[in-house]
């Protein structure tokens, strides 16, 4: 029997890798060649923010409706079905050519990739448990790495029509959804039940997860996802401020992905000999104190090594809080996801407006307060609970 199943689990791992990597190639795409759809368009930065704000109330809707259909007889559809509109979104947001039609689209982008989203988280729960060891933080190091290939992409094609690169990426991505429709099918099979409770899937019980827990999760997602927005947003500000030259000031999110997809890569076997609880707890202090040194220096490469070190710290906190809330179910990863997205969208703004009351390098200091509070709690929230 072991043999049988061994396989197909296998099949079910390197096809969700793919999903997450798929998922980090489009975001990166749409996010890399924003000021092209803003050309385009013929809109004014007040107006892009609208549409940036479109796409997040999608999302939040995409995750709150992922989180209630996300039964694991469903999951092969959402997955199918969001990837499919994910790519079909990216393709019409590269012929968008008015406001409207970018709000209209975007929202349903927005949305698409929040069904996607806890679909494939899901699912990765499902398949975790199952392996009995953990591979979230590979699956997510999946993503990292689909994102700076997509970055990669969308500088390496920076002279080409923003609407031929969204309508490759996004015929890519579906092309590449269509060929193993029949594949993501097997995922809501018996392959993924885990051995240890044939009856009752680790990701459908809701007796281990109270309440406070799921906030408690959902509370250091948002501390967490506030330094990765403070990171794409600030630290090539922060690398400008000091007088890095306009490359260097670029390269720091870079820097921060790099360090985040290594850590990632490595998050699995550090989480499976030392329990998540401690990788997180050090990780978190490691963010900390690095991010807080890169903001006390002057000099450039003092701050893009903070800012590595912020990536590496933090970057098997998000997958393990995922892994946590999925002994809730889907609804509770659908939760954890939400709450985490609000620290993510909220938390640039207000570091500027912070930094306006003070300084950039001081309002800085909040993700790496923040990555001290996730190492001060994160025992009691992914700690298992005394029966």
């Amino acid at each position: 029997m072991t043999l049988s199943v061994a396989p197909e689990l296998a099949r079910s791992r390197r096809l969700l890798t793919g999903y997450f990597a798929g998922l980090g190639v489009v975001m990166a795409v749409w996010g890399a060649r924003m000021p092209a759809v803003q050309h385009a368009a013929e809109v004014s930065t007040a107006a892009l923010a609208l549409v940036l704000l479109a796409a997040a109330l999608g999302m939040v809707a995409g995750l709150k409706t992922g989180g209630h259909l996300a039964h694991p007889a469903r999951l092969p559809a959402l997955l199918t079905g969001g990837a499919l509109s994910l790519a079909a979104c990216l393709v019409a947001l590269g012929a968008c050519r008015s406001l409207g039609s970018l709000l209209v689209t975007a929202f349903v982008f927005g949305a698409a990739h929040g069904v996607l989203d806890v679909a494939a988280n899901a699912a990765a729960v499902r398949c975790q448990d199952t392996h009995g060891r953990p591979i979230m933080s590979g699956l997510h190091a999946a993503y990292s790495l689909g994102a700076l290939a997509g970055a990669a992409l969308a500088a390496a094609t920076a002279h080409t029509s923003h609407t031929v690169l969204f309508a490759a990426v996004g015929a890519g991505a579906a092309a590449a959804t269509g060929a193993t429709t029949r594949l993501t099918r097997t995922l809501a099979g018996p392959a993924l039940e885990p051995t240890h409770h044939p009856m009752t899937p680790v990701s459908d019980r809701r007796d281990d997860l109270s309440r406070p827990r799921l906030w408690l999760l959902g509370a250091l997602a948002a501390a967490t996802l506030l330094g990765e927005g403070a990171a794409a947003d600030w630290a090539a500000v922060h690398l400008h401020d000091l007088g890095a030259s306009a490359a260097t000031s670029a390269a720091a999110y870079a820097v921060y992905s790099a360090a985040m997809a290594a850590g990632r890569l490595a998050g699995d076997r550090l989480t499976s000999r030392f329990g998540a609880p401690a990788v997180v707890r050090t990780g978190a202090v490691l963010a900390a104190l690095g991010l807080a040194t890169g903001l006390t220096g002057s000099t450039t490469a003092l701050a893009l090594l903070g800012w590595a070190v912020f990536g590496l710290g933090l970057s098997v906190t998000v997958p393990s809080l995922i892994t946590a809330a999925g002994t809730g179910g889907p609804r509770a990863v659908a939760t954890v996801a939400v709450t985490g997205y609000v620290g993510l969208l909220a938390g640039p703004a207000l570091i500027g407006a912070l930094a306006s009351l003070t300084s950039l390098p001081q309002a800085l200091l909040l993700p790496a307060l923040l990555a001290a509070a996730v190492a001060a709690l994160a025992p009691k929230a992914l700690e298992k609970p005394a029966p």
